[in-house]
């Protein structure tokens, strides 16, 4: 019975660990994706010679990322929103992003 409470006392401090550390794991991927969708928006930008006033277009965007498809978000499997413009700030955001710890959120906007 003793080594069963230890079990259990072991197991009440580690489980809310891992969810910490999957939670974490799960932001910095997100933000790895969106600063890989803005250098995309960028290079694309720049070699369609669009202005800094264009909206950027997911479907050109996807060519210029691995696998000719943009990434989602791997807290919801959900979609990156992609700015109204090519110098928009923050050019890409997560539907995901909060406001508590972990944040999804590329840079400080």
């Amino acid at each position: 019975m003793i080594v069963v409470a230890i079990i259990g006392l072991l197991a009440a401090i580690a489980i809310p660990n891992f969810v910490k550390a999957r939670n974490t794991a799960q932001s910095n991927a997100c933000i790895n994706n969106m600063r890989q969708i803005d250098s995309a928006i960028q290079q694309w930008a720049l070699e369609a010679g669009k202005k800094n006033t264009d909206a950027p277009d997911p479907n050109e965007i996807a060519k210029y990322i691995k696998g000719n498809k943009l990434p989602t978000c791997p807290a919801g499997n959900v979609e990156y929103v992609l700015g109204a413009t090519v110098d928009a700030n923050p050019s890409v955001t997560c539907p995901n992003a909060t406001d508590n710890p972990p944040m999804h959120k590329l840079g400080n906007p």
